[in-house]
Parts: structure tokens; sequence; C-alpha cells
């Protein structure tokens, strides 16, 4: 439903009507467009930056306090909370095939540990995994890969879930749902400080 102030098409509107016609801002000015549905939602790169969000936004309830300060400059700077200071930092690094850090800028000093992935069990629509970090030292979580060929090569197109652990104990993550077939899987240590691990050696899975 599109929010209107004063009479529609004379101020203020903004919203969808009829999922046909989409009223909106920018830089001051009223525009109308038409409604567009985007063609492919949870591609590849859509799901690998939303796994990045979605991550990033759990981890700082946590840390914001010790690391926000590291972030207030280019927050000042750009005009924006330090909190997305921190996610536009890591979302540049995790695009160009860097880790997350925490503190900024990245230290980049810690050892990633390596990441056990079990046999994945396959399931109605879903594949159950089971990961297992080798150390805790500098854990912040692991990534999650997954593609219908074999991975050769780790990145954030390939990326689906990041679990966020700091344990050494195992994790268990369902990927679901899933269209019936054969999937194949790796997983990676993200250290605190902006590395990633070289990940685990491709193993499948078949939901059903």
């Amino acid at each position: 439903m599109a929010l209107v102030t004063a009479p529609l098409m004379s101020l203020d509107a903004s919203g969808s009507v009829a999922k046909t016609v989409t009223f909106s801002k920018w830089k001051g000015r009223n525009y109308v467009r038409q409604t567009v549905i985007p063609h492919n939602p949870k591609s590849a790169a859509q799901t690998g930056m939303r796994a990045a969000v979605r991550f990033l936004s759990q981890i700082w309830a946590s840390i914001k306090v010790a690391v926000a300060a590291d972030y207030l400059a280019l927050a000042d700077a750009q005009k924006i909370s330090t909190f997305n200071a921190f996610i536009q930092v890591n979302l540049n690094r995790w695009r160009n095939g860097d880790g997350f850090t925490q503190a900024y800028p990245a230290a980049e000093t810690v050892t990633p540990g390596t990441i056990t992935l079990g046999t994945p069990e396959g399931g109605q629509r879903n594949v159950v995994l089971t990961v297992t970090p080798s150390t805790a030292t500098g854990l912040q979580g692991i990534a999650i890969f997954r593609d219908d060929a074999e991975i050769t090569t780790i990145n954030w197109n390939n990326c689906i879930h990041i679990i966020e652990t700091d344990a050494i104990d195992a994790v268990v993550w369902t990927d679901a749902p899933l269209n019936a077939g054969t999937y194949h899987y790796r997983a990676a240590f993200l250290s605190n400080d902006g590395l990633i691990g070289e990940g685990c050696a491709d193993q499948t899975g078949t939901a059903t």
C-alpha cells in the first residue's frame, strides 16, 4: 500500500500500488516507476551477500562495545553510524575475497584453523551438515559453501551460510529447502581478524 502526503501525485507518496507502480523519492525529488519483481532473488551473489550481512549483524551485537571506536573516524567522515561503517568495511573485504575483521584496520595475524566436514546427510528437501573446527583460537565463524558441481574455489559467490561460533564444538546446520538432487559442499574457518581458511575438501549430499 502506498503512503501518501496530500493528494496522490502532488506532494509525497511512497510504496507500491497493486504491485504495478512504485512511488518514491530520490535526492528530494518525487518519482514513480513500474514495480519490478527481482528475476532471481536467490541468485548465488545475492545469497552470498545476504549471508555476510546476517552474520555481521549478529556479531556486532556482542563486539560493538569493544570495537566501535575503531570505526568512529570512518563513520564520522561519511556521516554514518559505526555499525554501518563496520558493515561497509567488511562487505568490501568480502567482495574482494578477504575475511571479516572485528577490529579496524584488520590485523590478519591469526593462523586460521581447519574445518572438518562430516559426511553430509541427505533428507527430504534438505541436507544436514556437521562441521567441527580444529581450534577456537581466533575463530568467529564457519562459512558454508554450496554448488551444483565440485567446488574448486571458495568465495562469496558460492557461500550460502555463515555459522556464528567461537567454540571448538561441532555444529550441526541444515541446508533447506532444496530441490531434489546432489549438492557439493565445503566449509572454511573465519578468523576474527580478517582471514579465511583454505576450506575443507569437497563433499556431496543428496536431497530427496
